[in-house]
């Protein structure tokens, strides 16, 4: 498991390997390797209910601390995940982050084909600020409807600096192929019996 400092910041960040059970990272106070057993059932139970962007108290060496899950590798051979990197949280500094946009009602989309083009949003907060995840209805959604960055609720949040473009589509809705070359043998057909 490698974590380096460069890459996390100065806030310090710790990470889970898979292979070996256990945890460790660069402190950023001390800048030694800090390792921490983390059980593979342990692990397996943080990821059900946590993702990448979320907030979670990890133990470490007896002392619980405040750390956000930066990255999670997944072997998709061996179907396990192989690291997961968690950045300490520090209060009052700003840290960076992604939401991850989770869809609602996507079924409902009954006209055209629903694209989901952005799955995350980066930007920097406060831990008191982390949003976790965006939940997005997109059920109304027509043909030719699109959502950008700027339509969401965290585009507007005073707490958030975004770091995604505000111009970035996250999901557009196309007309379908097959609606389309239907509507063209209709239009076809109505020619021909107008005649």
């Amino acid at each position: 498991c490698f974590c380096h400092k460069g890459s996390h910041g100065k806030t310090g960040a710790y990470c889970f390997s898979e292979y070996s059970g256990m945890a460790g990272g660069k402190s950023s106070e001390s800048g030694l390797l800090r390792v921490v057993k983390i059980s593979k059932n342990e692990a397996e139970r943080l990821l059900k209910t946590n993702g990448k962007g979320s907030q979670v108290l990890l133990n470490v060496d007896g002392t619980e601390m405040d750390v956000l899950i930066k990255e999670i590798d997944y072997n998709s051979l061996k179907g396990q995940v192989d690291e997961i990197d968690f950045q300490a949280l520090v209060s009052g500094e700003k840290v960076h982050s992604v939401a991850e946009i989770h869809l609602l009602n996507h079924e409902k989309v009954t006209t055209g084909v629903l694209q989901q083009m952005l799955k995350e949003v980066s930007y920097r907060a406060l831990p008191s600020a982390l949003v976790e995840k965006i939940e997005l209805d997109v059920g109304g959604m027509r043909v030719g409807d699109t959502i950008r960055v700027r339509d969401l609720a965290i585009a507007s949040d005073k707490d958030v600096q975004l770091q995604t473009d505000l111009d970035t589509v996250v999901v557009e809705v196309y007309a379908s192929k097959n609606t389309a070359a239907d509507e063209d043998a209709e239009d076809g057909g109505s020619e021909a019996e107008g005649k």
